[in-house]
């Protein structure tokens, strides 16, 4: 793959199912929370309950942080703070202990730092969120930008969050690389905003419409390869 003169002064990545391995983190978390609440008096089976939670993350968003209070009132009428309790506790040991980026991650930012490439962050991840898990994975240090849903109010694929970015990286578009998983989302904004864009493949849930990427990364360290 070739960048054909292309060379950009920073690359923005999203960050869920880009940097981070998001949704292996979001299954294990809520499995062991599912448990923690049968085993605390839940009256629904493991299977079903599960079934039942990621339903009300496909109506309320993956990130909603009262998905298990909803949940309680769905399938039992009422929260159960007991049970509510045991599952908020299981999915937060859960969640640090599977909370990982992909393979190569690292080696790939210090790579492009020593390029002398800025790097940033476009997420619809609430801000903090977005904050403690590039903490818990030792990465905040690499980004001189990160946008999130706080900063803006708006999603990808609006364009708002990408000019935030381009704002406070204080360069034109036209210098930045934008990576993501979602074509409908992460390429179309970087394209509205004017970017070039690599979709991350290896993060890709869905198959999903979008303009065609700039660049296929079928791992991270691709873009090492990618970038002069």
């Amino acid at each position: 793959m070739s960048a054909q003169g292309f060379a950009p002064r920073a690359v923005l990545f999203d960050l869920d199912n880009t940097l981070i391995d998001f949704m292996r983190m979001k299954r294990a978390s809520c499995e062991a929370a599912i448990s923690a609440m049968v085993d605390a008096g839940l009256p629904l089976g493991k299977d079903e309950a599960y079934k039942e939670l990621f339903a009300l993350y496909d109506v309320h968003g993956i990130e909603d942080q009262r998905i298990f209070q909803k949940f309680l009132k769905r399938v039992s009428g009422t929260v159960d703070y007991k049970v509510l309790a045991s599952g908020i506790t299981a999915y937060r040991r859960a969640q640090t202990g599977v909370l990982e980026p992909y393979p190569h991650v690292r080696s790939t930012l210090l790579g492009l730092k020593e390029r002398g490439i800025k790097l940033g962050i476009v997420s619809d991840a609430p801000r903090l969120r977005a904050w403690i898990r590039l903490s818990e994975m030792n990465l905040a240090e690499f980004f001189d930008v990160v946008v999130t849903i706080g900063d803006t109010k708006r999603r990808k694929p609006s364009r708002l969050p990408f000019d935030a970015a381009l704002k406070q990286m204080g360069m034109a578009a036209d210098e930045i690389l934008f990576v993501g998983d979602n074509p409908e989302r992460d390429i179309a904004g970087a394209k509205k905003a004017g970017m070039r864009a690599a979709l991350a493949k290896y993060g890709q849930m869905h198959a999903c419409r979008g303009p065609e990427p700039d660049y296929v990364l079928n791992d991270i360290a691709d873009l090492l390869k990618v970038i002069p």
